[in-house]
């Protein structure tokens, strides 16, 4: 099918296998450290505040990891960094098993997660368009790697729920680490050939970032749509941080409906990426990322005034499908626009606005809700979202005119 014409290659196909098992692993992990800090504390706040350390390695280290990626092979770094993240999730199981979990320790270990994601997650972002031999297939390829991960944000926490209800938060943790297994298996299955470097390992690392951030400079739309990703993960993405807290106070709900709410978001999510999967070449993404941002703050508008549970899941579900029809339209345009040589570089600026900007933004929401409750936070996310469509909107258009003046 037409759909998943990026799997016929063997080493996007192996990719696709061991990231669609661990990601399961991954989100059960996820819903069960937010459920276990916030029955530990019942604090918003420090939900916001565990979710900031785990995030805030993306967005001091992200442009000078950046630069590493760019002179090394990211096959490598990648299995490298598999082999830590499942030593962490061991690390993590055990302190759980022993009794020992509390913020500190969920901090410390959540950080160390941080840095290894920070390399990870460039590298892997950079590594893709050497699994798909044909660049008019990338697109195909990232939004099918944006659906494997929403797919498993579905059914993962749905999972998770169940075995928290069971099991505990331990059977969540221990499942994560048995999940890195497969990764690891395809992994060392590929046959990947890399573009080799194209300057000196002698550079430095500010070198790069310098050379980098000159780039971006020059490229006015690239950077339009970095700063369009720090201000949706600054106030409008963090809304997933407070899920626990919209199931636990607004709908009085259990970590079953917890997991309602995760799965209900990694759908939505999911539904975004399939569609993203059917784009035709020659589409105009900006504009795509302008109507998505613009539905993403209309949903958590109508989030906010939902006075049921099944409105406020369909609500929550259209927020997540508008995300990642933004994110992944500013993730295609810049695998496909950036050149090789600085692919990397800009990519850790993307991981940075989006993954290092985030947890600021769950500790700045995680405060706000903290004063003015979860409704009024959730309305004021929602209005800032559409305000930053409409900017964007303004910014195109000038962009437009300015083109036209010009020619004429």
């Amino acid at each position: 099918m037409e759909l998943f014409r990026s799997l016929q290659y063997p080493n996007f196909r192996l990719h696709t296998i061991g990231q669609s098992i661990s990601l399961l692993g991954t989100w059960m992990q996820r819903i069960a450290i937010s459920w276990l800090v916030y029955r530990l504390t019942d604090s918003v706040f420090l939900l916001g505040f565990v979710s900031f350390i785990s995030l805030l390695p993306s967005l001091v280290l992200s442009p000078f990891i950046g630069s590493v990626v760019d002179r090394r092979s990211k096959y490598r770094l990648v299995v490298m960094t598999q082999i830590l993240l499942m030593l962490q999730a061991g690390v993590l199981s055990l302190v759980v098993y022993l009794g020992w979990a509390s913020v500190l320790w969920l901090c410390v270990l959540g950080f160390a997660q941080g840095v290894i994601n920070a390399f990870d997650v460039v590298a892997r972002q950079a590594l893709l368009v050497s699994l798909v031999d044909h660049k008019k297939d990338l697109p195909n390829a990232i939004a099918l790697n944006s659906s494997v991960f929403n797919a498993a944000r579905m059914v993962g926490p749905a999972i998770g729920g169940v075995l928290l209800s069971l099991y505990g938060e331990q059977a969540c943790f221990m499942i994560n680490f048995l999940s890195f297994v497969p990764v690891l298996m395809t992994l060392s299955m590929m046959k990947v050939v890399e573009i080799a470097p194209v300057y000196s390992r002698d550079s430095s690392n500010w070198q790069g970032l310098v050379d980098g951030f000159n780039y971006l400079k020059r490229s006015p739309h690239i950077a339009s749509l970095i700063i369009i990703m720090t201000c949706s993960s600054l106030f409008v993405i963090p809304y997933t941080s407070l899920l626990p807290a919209v199931a636990k106070d607004l709908f009085h709900g259990d970590e079953t409906i917890f997991s309602w709410f995760e799965s209900i978001a990694g759908f939505g999510a999911m539904i975004g990426a399939i569609n993203m999967a059917r784009l035709k070449s020659g589409e105009n993404l900006r504009y795509r990322v302008m109507f998505s941002a613009f539905m993403m703050g209309a949903s958590l508008l109508l989030l906010a005034y939902a006075h049921y549970l099944p409105s406020a899941l369909f609500f929550t579900g259209a927020v997540s499908f508008a995300m990642m029809m933004q994110n992944s339209s500013i993730n295609t345009y810049i695998q496909t626009h950036a050149v090789t040589a600085y692919r990397a570089r800009i990519m850790s600026y993307y991981v940075m606005a989006f993954q290092g900007i985030f947890p600021i933004g769950s500790l700045l929401i995680g405060g706000v809700a903290d004063s003015i409750g979860i409704k009024n936070t959730l309305y004021m996310m929602g209005a800032t979202g559409a305000l930053i469509a409409v900017c964007y909107y303004t910014y195109l258009r000038f962009r437009i005119q300015r083109r036209l003046f010009k020619f004429k």
